[in-house]
């Protein structure tokens, strides 16, 4: 596989959810693998059903290798809370131990080993900015009934401020659901944060026509009074990942290699996604490579780790980053650095807890109702 290049991150906004970072101690920055896959190994032994690890699709190999359920965020959260263990250690981003802690009993704690790990789309729409959009998109249509549907990949004050406001969350795999329920019960969706999955959820309902892309905060975009008369408004956030991905990449692909397929995510632009042979959640394209015949050939479009994953969990078919060498991986999922792994186990193991992270309840209440009304549709 070539070698993977790590996403620089084109953003003003804070990239960090929670203020207490932890750095790791310096006896913990220079174990080689060996030594501390010993360590992790240790420290599992002597936590036994009382820990339980979540590996998302996007963690390095190193981290994944030690995890007891491995998928995307919302499943892995459904695993916690299927769990026994009093200790739920989630290899993702700060959103997804944010989901794992709204669904877990209240007697789980949630671990994240490395509180960098913060999601840059989840950033572009942070409570304070979505308050104040709201307050200009209802103004400028005070008879309309809006509903807001925010991504799964977005913080729990936004899944709260979804449920407060009649709405809801929704992922990768049900977004044309939750724009239906919407519809249902509203005139007009407000989706957040990825403008492209919503685009692309748009065109699965035949309603491109009827979107606006809204930036609050370009003097050159749509204005509030603009966007509210259409009957889709995309928040402009997106995954600089799936972003950097172009209808180039699967047309020099098909050139060279005219046996090729390609799979990619629904958060790329729409344009890759017309051009793919198949689209879907990181589920999607997992089934997908497992359900090839052998000697088949697979473009992956998305997270270079989740490819590196595939290539080596089915070798009987060949996997290729979409982007050649141009592929990189989320610098968000690469801080849960395994050395973090193991600060945070053998720290368990003496009795302290590092990097807990705890939605608040009023908040964890709303959220959970964004979630319940996701699992209504």
């Amino acid at each position: 596989m070539p070698e993977m290049e790590t996403a620089d991150l084109e953003t003003d906004l804070s990239l960090f959810k929670y203020d207490n970072l932890e750095q790791l101690p310096p006896a913990y920055r220079e174990l080689d693998e060996a030594e501390r896959t010993e360590r992790i190994e240790a420290a599992l032994d002597e936590l036994g059903d009382d820990v339980v690890i979540l590996g998302h699709n996007y963690q390095r190999r190193e981290i994944v290798e030690h995890s007891d359920f491995i998928g995307d965020s919302y499943q892995l959260s459904k695993e916690a809370a299927n769990a026994d263990a009093d200790y739920v250690i989630f290899g993702g981003v700060t959103f997804m131990a944010e989901s794992a802690d709204i669904i877990t009993a209240d007697d789980q704690t949630v671990i994240l080993p490395s509180m960098e790990a913060s999601c840059p789309m989840a950033g572009m729409a942070e409570a304070l900015q979505v308050d104040t959009a709201w307050a200009e998109i209802t103004e400028a249509a005070p008879d309309a009934n809006i509903i807001p549907i925010t991504y799964m990949n977005s913080y729990a004050d936004l899944k709260a401020f979804c449920a407060e406001q009649g709405g809801l969350v929704c992922t990768s795999s049900n977004a044309h659901k939750a724009f239906e329920y919407g519809f249902d019960q509203g005139d007009k969706v407000l989706f957040l944060p990825d403008k492209h999955l919503g685009e692309n959820t748009a065109h699965r309902l035949d309603m491109e026509d009827s979107i606006v892309e809204w930036d609050p905060w370009d003097p050159e975009g749509a204005t509030a009074e603009e966007a509210a008369a259409a009957d889709i408004i995309l928040w402009d956030g997106y995954c600089q990942v799936h972003e950097r991905f172009r209808e180039s990449h699967i047309t020099e692909l098909r050139e060279e290699r005219p046996d090729a397929n390609v799979v990619v995510h629904p958060e790329c632009r729409r344009e890759v996604v017309e051009a793919a042979d198949v689209v879907g959640s990181t589920s999607t394209i997992c089934e997908t490579v497992e359900n090839a015949d052998p000697g088949d050939t697979w473009a992956i479009g998305t997270e270079i780790h989740l490819a590196n994953h595939l290539d080596r969990w089915h070798p009987e078919v060949e996997v290729l980053p979409l982007c050649g060498d141009a592929c990189m991986d989320c610098n968000a999922m690469r801080q849960i650095d395994p050395n973090y792994l193991t600060w945070v186990l053998e720290e368990l193991v003496e009795g302290r807890e590092r990097n807990v992270i705890e939605v608040a309840p009023g908040e964890k209440e709303l959220a959970q109702l964004a979630l319940d009304r996701m699992l209504e549709i």
